[in-house]
């Protein structure tokens, strides 16, 4: 008996750590079950974990089981993340993030800093793959893409 309330505990603490509750507040929420989309829109606030999405409007999209499968941010898009134990913040005109295969993108105006050593990237489109932990800036038109970093100067 005692190895059975031992083994129950171990696959407990297992099942809780593959699943994280995800908040979102909003003005006005709408959802329609047939499409499997729900839709966000007014001062929207993602929380999950340690991670924060702010923006205009927000659409949720859910496979069968209702599971997101992928969260679309956009205007006025904000984040505050912790991606391979970095933390980083910034903005967008549109954040995607697949949950599936943990892929940001951030398009539009793209913005990442990150806060623990002050690196700072520019560009139109800046994607990080969680997984692979690739990171990946591209820039539209005429602007380049700009990485701002810090380095220590020897010579003093």
């Amino acid at each position: 008996m005692k190895y059975l309330f031992i083994i129950f505990i171990i696959i407990s603490n297992f099942l809780y750590a593959k699943t994280q509750n995800v908040e979102i507040t909003s003005k006005s929420f709408e959802a329609d079950e047939l499409k499997q989309v729900s839709k966000f829109i007014g001062n929207v606030k993602v929380i999950k974990e340690y991670d924060v999405i702010t923006s205009d409007k927000l659409i949720v999209n859910f496979d069968k089981k209702k599971n997101p499968i992928k969260y679309i941010a956009m205007g006025n898009a904000k984040f505050k993340l912790i991606l391979n134990k970095k933390h980083y913040a910034g903005k967008a005109n549109k954040i995607i993030y697949d949950p599936i295969k943990k892929i940001y993108h951030f398009i539009g105006n793209a913005f990442l800093q990150d806060l623990d050593s002050s690196k700072k990237i520019y560009g139109d489109n800046i994607s990080i793959d969680q997984l692979n932990g690739k990171y990946n800036v591209k820039s539209d038109g005429n602007k380049p893409v700009k990485f701002i970093f810090k380095v220590k100067d020897d010579k003093k």
